[in-house]
């Protein structure tokens, strides 16, 4: 059986942060990462905390609140800051890296997070987040552009074509969709 990466790195982090044997502390401590405690402890993985925040995201139950929505959607946002973890989880938000907007793109998850942006009984707060998402899944990435565009023309909104690698086109999409979602 293969040992779990982050034993090593729990490893590591305790011999460099350990007192010297005359009991003075080393010059500087690292902060514990949570997910080495979690490989010793049998914690869920920052993938498994990704799916449960874009469950309750996505989530039709009534029981799951605009507050509970609000606080995965954060959850996630930080989770989402290592591309690693971007990279694992194909059909959630990219940061623009092309292996996650790939990705993103063949799961379909422009037209959902459109739908999102576009629902108007949905949480300003929820909708802004979307916008953020969708930005970062079409910047530098052509065929998400086209698909976006594609989709917000179908939808009764002209944009033309917009070039993924001219930011402030891509802002003028982005900004039209704030207006339209009440969140500029």
């Amino acid at each position: 059986m293969a040992q779990d990466p982050r034993l090593s790195n729990l490893l590591k982090w305790s011999i460099q942060n350990q007192s010297a044997p005359d009991g003075t502390p080393p010059e500087t401590r690292t902060p514990l990462d949570p997910s080495l405690l979690a490989a010793l402890f049998g914690g869920p993985s920052e993938a498994e905390l990704m799916k449960t925040a874009m469950e309750a995201i996505t989530s039709e139950d009534p029981e799951v609140t605009l507050e509970s929505k609000l606080v995965a959607f954060d959850n996630f946002e930080q989770l989402i800051e290592n591309l690693d973890n971007a990279n694992n989880i194909a059909n959630l938000a990219v940061q623009n890296n092309i292996k996650s907007q790939e990705k993103f793109l063949a799961m379909n998850g422009i037209p959902k997070i459109i739908d999102i942006i576009l629902d108007d009984k949905e949480d300003t707060a929820v909708r802004r987040k979307a916008i953020y998402a969708l930005s970062s899944a079409t910047r530098n990435y052509q065929a998400a552009m086209d698909l976006c565009t594609g989709e917000l023309e179908k939808r009764g909104y002209t944009h033309g074509t917009v070039d993924s690698m001219n930011m402030d086109a891509v802002d003028v999409v982005m900004n039209s969709l704030k207006e339209i979602a009440g969140t500029s």
